[in-house]
């Protein structure tokens, strides 16, 4: 496809780097001459400067033959504007990233007026994940897929559990029943399991499950923690303010940590079931006389990733609480995947994986449907809902008898109200919801997993 991106922040650069890996036509437009240049060094782009409200600007982008546009520049006037010029110059499908508070409950009316395929706003999606963990800390981070009905949880595997060193086709019976494991990342390997597979100290796991079977299972590792009652968040931006508000609405007691005094007093306007604290969430003192280890829950979202990573560090030896960690910059993964940190939080690169899942769903034929995409592992591998809208290669078969490509795993069906782990002896029908396993592959097509 053809694809014009106006922004080269830090949203811009990710969009690029993952499109540009599934061989579309990128062309990025910026004002800074510098921002394109960094990052069409990096990744398979083509730049035009200029201002991407200029009708003239977008023309030279090639608007005129462009299939996606997006606008992830940082004014949500300006990716409006844009996205409004676009859509009625080009005919294409146009996205914008839109993050103020003031629209998120006007989503449905921008969308209608504007003409938007899509309404992006990493920082309430990035809050999203994160109060998923909180209800849920047993994970350290949580893909829903049909709607909610099934889930994938991620875990870290410590020696002291029970299925440290036993292969799946022997936990499959009890520890694992109603289950199915979909990933194994050992170091920097990652593994689609097996029944011959096994799980050892270290290794990050994820599991395909509904809620319910994966608390029984979590219960049966002596690893289950309910949902948390309270929550400290170090830093008062936009993303906490998304976060605090829907932890508020599931009835925890949220503090917020902000040094800025007059946000302080916007948030305590806009959140007055919250507790604001005024004061430098990086201040020991101040951590310890708010009494940190009283907490069930804490995210450190500040807009310095060094800062934020002390502040976990200092989190996890002084609280039993689940950390949350806003990494802003991924480039140095081996040093943050060293300490430890469990679970990490990057907007960008949500926001990233939801606009692939799009593009995918545009190159796609009309016989199926991407309902849901997630970028597992660093991007080494992808969980991807289909819709199975008609007969194929992949229906009315057994799947032990299916060709399936090397390193695919199909974890999951939804058939008429029902979830289905499934075995050699199912088979894929028409109007099934289907999530599939892959690892070093890109596919629009559920046909696709058969070599």
């Amino acid at each position: 496809m053809n694809i014009v991106i106006v922004g080269c922040g830090k949203v811009g650069a990710v969009i690029t780097e993952q499109l540009s890996s599934e061989d579309h036509n990128i062309i990025l437009v910026d004002e800074d001459s510098e921002a394109i240049a960094s990052v069409t060094n990096h990744y398979d782009a083509m730049g035009v400067v200029g201002n991407g409200v200029s009708y003239q600007t977008l023309v030279e982008a090639g608007i005129t033959d462009c299939d996606l546009f997006i606008a992830v520049t940082d004014s949500d006037e300006k990716n409006l504007l844009a996205c409004l010029i676009a859509g009625r110059a080009g005919r294409c499908k146009t996205i914008a990233r839109v993050r103020n508070p003031i629209y998120s409950n006007e989503i449905e009316f921008l969308k209608r007026e504007f003409n938007l395929a899509m309404v992006i706003n990493p920082e309430d999606t990035a809050a999203l994940e994160i109060s998923r963990v909180f209800l849920f800390p047993s994970a350290f981070k949580i893909d829903t897929f049909s709607g909610g009905r099934i889930e994938l949880f991620h875990f870290h595997v410590t020696a002291e559990m029970p299925i440290c060193g036993q292969s799946l086709s022997v936990l499959r019976e009890n520890i694992m029943k109603g289950i199915i494991a979909c990933t194994i990342r050992r170091g920097k390997e990652v593994i689609i399991p097996k029944g011959d597979s096994s799980f050892q100290a270290e290794d990050d796991v994820s599991i395909a499950a509904t809620r319910k079977d994966a608390l029984a299972f979590f219960r049966r590792l002596g690893e289950v923690k309910g949902r948390i009652r309270n929550a400290m968040i170090v830093g008062g931006g936009t993303m906490s303010y998304y976060l605090a508000d829907r932890l508020l609405k599931y009835g925890i007691d949220t503090t917020i940590v902000e040094i800025d005094y007059k946000r302080c007093e916007e948030l305590s306007s806009k959140l007055p079931d919250a507790r604001i604290i005024h004061g430098d969430g990086t201040n020991r003192d101040l951590l310890d006389q708010e009494d940190i280890s009283s907490f069930q829950g804490f995210a450190a979202l500040t807009g310095l990733d060094e800062e934020n990573i002390l502040l976990s560090l200092y989190a996890r030896k002084h609280s039993t609480a689940k950390v949350i960690t806003k990494i802003g910059r991924l480039n140095f993964g081996s040093v943050i995947d060293a300490l430890n940190l469990d679970t990490i939080i990057n907007p960008q690169k949500i926001t990233a994986d939801y606009i692939v899942k799009f593009a995918r769903t545009m190159s796609a034929d009309d016989s199926d449907d991407v309902e849901s995409f997630y970028k597992l592992e660093n991007g080494k591998a992808e969980a991807i809902e289909f819709k199975i809208k008609e007969e194929s290669a992949v229906t009315g078969v057994k799947l032990k008898d299916l060709k399936l490509r090397k390193d695919s795993l199909v974890c999951n069906i939804f058939r008429n109200g029902r979830n289905i782990i499934p075995t050699g002896q199912d088979e894929l029908m028409v109007g099934d919801s289907v999530i599939i396993i892959m690892k070093d592959a890109h596919i629009v097509n559920i046909k696709e997993i058969i070599e």
